[in-house]
C-alpha cells in the first residue's frame, strides 16, 4: 500500500452525517457484513476499501438501501434509514453514484442534467415534447456543467463523450439531486490515467458543502482525496484512521499482500 498522499483541501466538523450501528448482512449463513460499526463526518472524504471479499459493496449497497440489513441501524444526519427505501432517502439529500456510468446517451450534456433538475422538481420530461420544455433550466444545468468542466461539451450527446467526460456528465447529473451526502460507487473505475487525475481534480471541486463517501479500489486516489479511511476484511472493520494510520497498519497490510483490489 505505498503512496504519497498529497495535501488534502480538509473540513470534516465534528457532525456525523452517516452512522451504522452494528450493521450486518447475512446471505444464507453467509455473514458478508459483520457488526460493522461506521461513522462518516460532515464535510469529509470517507474512503471504504479492503481487498476482494471484504464486504466493501455490500456494505455500500445496505447504506445506499438497496439492500436491506439482517441486524444492525443506519442513520442519516441522525435519522433513523435503516428501513427506508432508496427514494425516501435521495428526497433526504444522501444520493448514490453507480459504477457503470447511467446517463442518457441519445440526450446532449445539457439536456441530461436538465433531466435530472426535473427529477429533483418532481416535474415529469416528456421526450416527445420541444426542447423549449427544458428552457428554463438551462441556466442551472450549465452552472452545473461549469462545476464539472463540460461546459465545452454542453451539446454533445453522452454516448459521444470520451469516458472520462462521460463519467464527469454522471457526476453533474448527481449534483442536479441537490445532494447533501455524496456516495460513489469507484468512481475511478476502467478510467486512463489523465481521467483519474481529472476526475479526482473535479471530486476535490465539488466537496465543498457536501460530504463524500466512496467505494475505491485505487489506492493512490485514496490516499489524494480522503481524510478519513475505512478497511474492512471478511466483512468486519479492520482498521480505520487516515492513510498513513491504516497503510502502516501490519493486519492492513496483511489482508493486501496478493490480494486484488476490488
Amino acid at each position: 500500500m505505498s503512496a504519497q498522499p498529497t495535501i488534502k483541501d480538509s473540513r470534516p466538523t465534528s457532525r456525523v452525517m452517516i452512522e451504522t450501528r452494528q450493521l450486518a448482512m447475512e446471505f444464507s449463513g453467509f455473514r458478508a457484513v459483520d457488526a460493522v460499526d461506521l461513522q462518516v463526518m460532515e464535510g469529509s472524504i470517507h474512503a471504504l476499501i479492503g481487498p476482494n471479499g471484504a464486504g466493501k459493496t455490500t456494505c455500500f449497497n445496505l447504506i445506499t438501501k438497496f439492500l436491506t440489513p439482517t441486524a444492525g441501524q443506519i442513520f442519516f444526519d441522525g435519522h433513523e434509514i435503516t428501513r427506508l427505501d432508496p427514494a425516501d432517502i435521495a428526497r433526504r439529500g444522501l444520493v448514490r453514484s453507480f459504477q457503470i456510468s447511467a446517463v442518457f446517451p441519445g440526450l446532449s450534456a445539457v439536456q441530461n442534467v436538465c433531466v435530472a433538475l426535473q427529477s429533483r422538481t418532481r416535474r415529469i420530461f416528456q421526450f416527445w415534447k420541444s426542447d423549449r420544455s427544458l428552457a428554463d433550466l438551462e441556466a442551472e444545468a450549465d452552472a452545473i456543467l461549469e462545476q464539472v468542466g463540460l461546459v465545452e461539451f454542453r451539446n454533445v450527446n453522452a454516448a459521444l463523450l470520451p469516458y472520462g467526460r462521460k463519467r464527469a456528465l454522471e457526476l453533474a447529473t448527481t449534483l442536479a439531486l441537490a445532494p447533501r451526502v455524496l456516495l460513489l460507487d469507484e468512481p475511478m473505475a476502467g478510467m486512463s490515467a489523465a481521467d483519474v487525475e481529472r476526475v479526482s481534480q473535479l471530486i476535490m471541486r465539488i466537496r465543498k458543502g457536501r460530504t463524500i463517501l466512496m467505494v475505491e479500489h485505487n489506492l493512490p486516489v485514496v490516499a489524494a482525496l480522503c481524510d478519513r479511511i475505512t478497511v474492512l476484511a471478511r466483512g468486519r472493520v479492520l482498521a480505520e484512521g487516515d492513510y498513513s494510520a491504516v497503510s502502516s497498519n501490519p493486519e492492513v497490510q496483511e489482508a493486501y499482500i496478493g490480494s486484488d483490489h476490488d
